[in-house]
């Protein structure tokens, strides 16, 4: 797994092509003062015994903690490898992660999934605004 993980005072998106037939409809939406991990998953991932899943979970609410919020956003980004765990792994783990987020009382959700989005994002420039991690 690849994540690049940003703090950004608004994250907005607005589903523009669909890229996976099944995705349901999707509307525009935007979060203010929000962590949004943009997550790569890879078929590793999703395979027996992957820690990644418990990885991303304690890196979002760390970062989260270090900025003082509870709102937490993941936005599968299929960019930053070679290798994709397959879609529908992939959103089950964003799934998965999500729900541990908000059992944990924080503000979690999920972007459009399957779709591209146009986005716009606002950050502050600061060293913990912007952190890459691969698990």
């Amino acid at each position: 797994m690849r994540v690049l993980f940003w703090y950004c005072d608004k994250f907005a998106w607005t589903p523009t092509i669909k890229t996976l037939e099944q995705a349901p409809v999707s509307e525009p939406d935007e979060k203010h003062k929000v962590v949004v991990a943009f997550v790569h998953v890879e078929p590793k991932d999703i395979g027996p015994g992957s820690s990644s899943e418990t990885k991303l979970v304690k890196n979002a609410k760390w970062l989260a903690r270090k900025w003082d919020v509870t709102r937490i956003l993941l936005h599968s980004f299929t960019h930053l490898g070679e290798e994709k765990a397959d879609p529908d792994g992939a959103r089950l783990l964003l799934d998965r992660v999500n729900q541990r987020l908000v059992t944990a009382e924080y503000d979690a959700s999920v972007t459009a999934y399957g779709y591209y989005n146009d986005l716009v994002l606002e950050a502050p420039g600061h060293p913990l605004a912007r952190i890459y991690k691969e698990f």
